[in-house]
């Protein structure tokens, strides 16, 4: 065992001065989650507001209900800031440049042909560069287009006799209260804020790389000459192949250990408890390994080696939702995910946020195990090939 760890020690040393692993195993990932989850933390807290333009050309009591009724209450609940605009010129202006998200259009006569039970339009002027606040608008317009319509077919089905009493049914149409209202129950506490998700979407996808730095170093030793001086020595080739696999767990530990405290302290992340967190990454850890030994031993060379584990860690990462969720997708997708180390490890760290307790990592937490034992007995029955000088 002491041969082991002293190939270990030495391999864990010139890691560390490679800066190109530094790079893999700290630097990118940190970055990019910090990128990542810049970008959509204000989405994902829900914090998001639009700037919408109003361009009232009608002034009638329709164009009333819409502005205290519809937008209004958007306003009141921060989802957006309205802004009056004097004329159709100065809202469409406003929309080009990006002044607002979407500029809403109600035209001349737009009351009177409501009244009349005619066709009229309601105009969505969007920016191009804010394309989400255009479809929030869009689908602001649409709502109030249903509500109209309805309130049409409730009074046609009255049948009222008069037009006198067709406004008051449309009246009282419109000031019916919500037969079906939509309650915002926050699931803040059954999943990860954007910013964790990212950090560790982008942890455990550059967790693939860095191990692969100890048991591809077989190769490069295979192709310098170093592993025949290695194996002259009085050691078991067993142990060599110890010696590489602790170099991989070491860096995946170490790196992933450093990015949670990293992201938790610098940029906010919340991973939940220590000790769930540790009993993840050990697990991750062991899955990434066993993977990456197993790629390393159907190569043939170390370019060869890294090419195919670029391949392999960027395939799973995408299907295990490292990216962007992929559970939402459903179907042979989502069933897909779950063959993936990435899934379990973002899963176990969902039920954490959950407050759900430590053994609520333990599901997740074996089935990485089991993504290990499987793949990593097939890469030790096959490294005593890749072990041969």
């Amino acid at each position: 065992m002491r041969s082991a760890l002293l190939i270990a020690g030495k391999d864990f040393r010139q890691r560390l001065r490679d800066r190109s692993a530094i790079l893999v195993a700290f630097v990118v990932p940190f970055v990019l989650a910090a990128i990542f989850g810049a970008t959509l933390h204000d989405v994902g807290s829900g914090r998001v507001t639009f700037s919408f333009g109003l361009v009232d050309l009608d002034g009638g009591q329709a164009a009333r209900t819409f502005s205290t009724q519809v937008l209004s209450p958007l306003e009141r609940t921060g989802l957006a800031r309205l802004r009056t605009e004097p004329s159709l010129e100065r809202g469409r202006a406003d929309a080009d440049d990006g002044t607002v998200a979407a500029t809403f259009v109600l035209p001349e006569s737009f009351s009177s042909a409501i009244g009349r039970g005619q066709s009229t339009q309601l105009t969505i002027l969007g920016d191009v560069d804010s394309p989400i606040g255009a479809l929030v608008a869009r689908s602001v317009a649409l709502g109030f287009a249903e509500r109209v319509d309805g309130m049409r077919i409730a009074v046609a089905a009255a049948r009222p006799t008069s037009a006198a009493e067709a406004r008051r049914l449309e009246a009282r149409a419109a000031a019916a209260p919500q037969t079906v209202t939509i309650t915002d129950v926050s699931t803040s506490r059954r999943e990860l804020d954007p910013g964790t998700y990212y950090a560790a979407g982008m942890a455990v996808f550059f967790l693939f790389f860095t191990v692969q730095f100890g048991v591809t170093s077989i190769l490069d030793e295979r192709r310098d000459g170093t592993l025949a001086r290695m194996l002259a020595a009085p050691i078991r080739r067993s142990t060599v192949i110890v010696g590489k696999l602790l170099t991989s767990l070491v860096l995946g530990i170490v790196s992933m250990s450093v990015l949670v405290a990293a992201t938790r302290f610098v940029l906010g992340a919340h991973w939940g408890n220590p000790l769930g967190v540790a009993i993840l990454i050990v697990s991750g850890v062991l899955a990434a390994t066993s993977v990456m030994a197993l790629v390393a031993t159907l190569a043939k060379t170390p370019d060869q080696a890294g090419a195919w584990s670029s391949m392999v860690a960027l395939v799973l990462a995408m299907l295990g939702g490292s990216f962007f969720s992929v559970a939402q997708a459903g179907g042979a997708i989502g069933a897909l995910s779950l063959l993936t180390p990435h899934a379990w490890f973002l899963r176990g760290l969902d039920d954490l946020a959950s407050d759900a307790g430590l053994g609520s990592v333990l599901g997740p937490a074996a089935a990485m195990l089991a993504f290990a034992a499987v793949t990593g007995s097939v890469a030790l029955t096959r490294m005593g090939k890749l072990i041969e000088p």
